[in-house]
């Protein structure tokens, strides 16, 4: 298992990495998968907008881009591209603190890597219930 967290134009420092790393195998493997090599790499709005651009040619702005690159069933090999700026700008919004929010969004790229959708209302009602739940397993907040 590597879980990996980097930076590009964007300025955080993530705490309790060890426990994330813990917290993300763990809920990995509630799903049915184990993570072999998962890159989580904090950004810049304009960072993240040039991927949204160059890869889906969608012209907005957005929390986080999730690149699938596994190849064997049920071992994930993926990056994760998170928008630091939205998550400031969606803790406020939501009345929450930014390091939730950090988290709410990298178990949200990680369901997707796992299979769900989040497109249909009754896909979104699923992936929130995910969300929440693996939320409440974070056991180091």
């Amino acid at each position: 298992m590597n879980i990996e967290f980097f930076r590009a134009e964007a300025r955080y420092a993530v705490n309790r990495k060890a426990q994330l790393v813990l917290w993300l195998s763990a809920t990995a493997k509630k799903e049915g998968f184990k993570i072999d090599s998962l890159n989580i790499i904090l950004c810049s709005d304009q960072y993240l907008y040039k991927l949204n651009m160059q890869f889906l040619k969608h012209d907005t702005y957005t929390d986080i881009m999730t690149f699938d690159q596994s190849t064997a069933a049920g071992l994930i090999n993926a990056e994760m591209y998170i928008s630091i700026d939205r998550i400031r700008e969606n803790a406020r919004t939501l009345k929450s603190t930014v390091a939730n929010e950090l988290h709410r969004v990298m178990v949200h790229g990680l369901l997707h890597v796992c299979g769900y959708k989040d497109k249909k209302p009754s896909d979104k009602v699923v992936m929130s219930s995910k969300e929440d739940f693996y939320l409440s397993l974070r056991k180091f907040l």
